[in-house]
């Protein structure tokens, strides 16, 4: 039989990962969001016309979804290292994971609606 501990997340690895990942996501987006704003006239219509561009609608919502999942690991981090008890713990992570699929399907809406 294998004693396995039950307290502590242990994701290590893996939560690093994913924050290494998303965070190089959300900085290409940066660096070439910024770029293109700095390049582009600065006109409504040049504007709208490089945002109504399918590559940068899909390249826009990779980065809000790379975002979320970044946020996501580090609050879920922060209640678990900080929040001792498990009612109040598990309240705000099922409260964060609300918020931010709230903000997921908003995001969706806005960039694709």
């Amino acid at each position: 039989m294998v004693d396995r501990k039950l307290t502590g997340a242990h994701y290590g690895l893996r939560d690093w990962a994913m924050q290494r990942a998303t965070a190089v996501i959300m900085l290409i987006y940066t660096v070439v969001l910024v770029a293109f704003l700095l390049l582009l006239p600065k006109e409504y219509a040049a504007w709208q016309a490089f945002f109504d561009q399918t590559w940068v609608k899909v390249f826009t919502q990779l980065s809000f979804t790379a975002l979320f999942l970044h946020a996501w690991v580090g609050i879920r981090d922060l209640w678990m290292d900080y929040i001792k008890p498990f009612g109040v713990r598990l309240f705000l992570q099922v409260a964060t994971i609300v918020w931010l699929v709230g903000c997921l399907i908003y995001s969706v809406k806005v960039i694709w609606g």
